[in-house]
């Protein structure tokens, strides 16, 4: 690669990373509650294990909500708006954060402040997550698409993994509230850095039918909606795993998890351009049931962790192998829309493992969520084998 190809690739990887950084300062916010949340829930607050995992979940209401939303007025408007929006969502959510801490003299009251502080949560990760992606897209061309997206998924886990062991130094120090005041504080970050980028105008030709759409994204988003459970499962259940058998480390197995993720994307690109999407999901999915079951079966924290890893690195590829697979099906006008439908899938896996996977450990004891995130991402691999590489327009 001669100096100018070098200078062009410098400049465009500088040119992702201050647009995926809107979605690391939203992520980082994100995974701040997420070691203490579960534990606030269901001890600190009493209301028991199924409403810690709503707790978790709640956000994903909002986020499936608005994901199709957003993906329309950035299609039209340009996603700069969105974000915008976005990150006063953010904002509303670290107020209600706060308002919860005065009010656990009520524990119902303390609750709802906390449900409406996890929903506004999930509308500020869809506006912010989806139309950073689209902003991307938008500024490099849609050749970059497997790189923006993995790269935005750097910047999703990474803040995860950085804000988990944060998160729970904060409650530690200075309580609750404090995750409220630095989720305020993101916000405002948020806003200033989203000032400065390059807009993107909104595209005015019309493309197909919603429907259309729709139909051409959902068998890589049920394969999508499939393999995230595993993901929620050690994102929801780690911490009271480890709780309940007296193991420290709990937040460092959510940051490891995270950093193998982080691992695996920074080579997907080449990786998709050598091997192709398909069979590297596959793999992948496979690596990930591996993680899956060593969590469920962890005789002690060091096994656990490790199964963590593996299941970070087993699902790093999944979404943007598939996401890219579905896009080349899609005209560039309809991007925002895909992207918010295909989005919608991981939303509602989401969503759905918190309370699913709650019920299970209520009576199967604190392993079986991951023995259930196991038989999901199976159904995932065999579903992936019935899937075709898009052959041309």
């Amino acid at each position: 690669m001669n100096t100018a190809s070098q200078t062009i690739r410098f400049n465009s990887t500088l040119a992702l990373v201050s647009i995926v950084a809107l979605t690391f300062f939203g992520y980082i916010a994100i995974g701040l509650p997420l070691a203490v949340l579960p534990t606030y829930v269901d001890s600190g607050l009493g209301f028991g294990v199924i409403w810690a995992g709503i707790a978790v979940s709640t956000q994903y209401v909002a986020t499936i909500i608005s994901r199709a939303h957003v993906g329309r007025l950035c299609d039209q408007y340009g996603p700069r708006r969105s974000v915008l929006l976005g990150f006063l969502a953010y904002g509303l959510s670290g107020m209600l954060t706060i308002a919860s801490t005065f009010t656990v003299h009520v524990p119902t009251a303390s609750l709802a402040f906390l449900l409406a502080g996890r929903l506004a949560l999930g509308i500020g990760e869809s506006w912010v997550s989806t139309a950073a992606i689209t902003w991307a897209i938008g500024l490099m061309g849609s050749r970059e698409t497997v790189r923006i997206i993995s790269w935005n998924g750097i910047a999703t886990y990474g803040g995860i993994a950085l804000a988990a062991p944060f998160g729970a130094w904060l409650q530690g120090q200075y309580g609750f509230a404090s995750i409220g005041v630095v989720t305020i504080l993101l916000a405002i970050a948020g806003l200033m850095l989203a000032q400065t980028r390059p807009p993107v105008p909104g595209v005015k030709e019309k493309g197909i039918g919603t429907g259309q759409v729709l139909s051409r994204v959902a068998p890589f988003g049920v394969a999508l909606a499939l393999a995230s459970s595993g993901f929620g499962v050690v994102m929801a259940f780690v911490a009271l795993f480890f709780h309940s058998r007296g193991w420290e480390g709990a937040s460092f197995a959510l940051s490891v998890f995270g950093l193998a993720f982080m691992g695996v994307r920074l080579g997907l690109a080449q990786a998709v351009a050598r091997f192709g999407g398909l069979p590297l999901v596959r793999i992948s999915l496979v690596v990930e049931v591996i993680g899956l079951a060593l969590l469920a079966l962890a005789p002690s924290p060091t096994v656990a962790i490790i199964g963590a890893a593996l299941a970070g690195a087993g699902f790093a590829p999944v979404f943007p192998a598939l996401g890219n697979e579905a896009m080349v099906r899609i005209p560039p006008q309809n991007r925002g829309v895909a992207l918010g439908l295909y989005s919608i899938f991981l939303d509602v896996s989401l969503g759905a493992t918190g309370p699913i996977a709650g019920i299970a450990a209520d009576h199967l004891g604190y392993a079986a969520p991951f023995s259930l995130g196991v038989g999901a991402v199976l159904l995932s691999l065999l579903l992936s084998l019935g899937l075709r590489r898009h052959r041309g327009p």
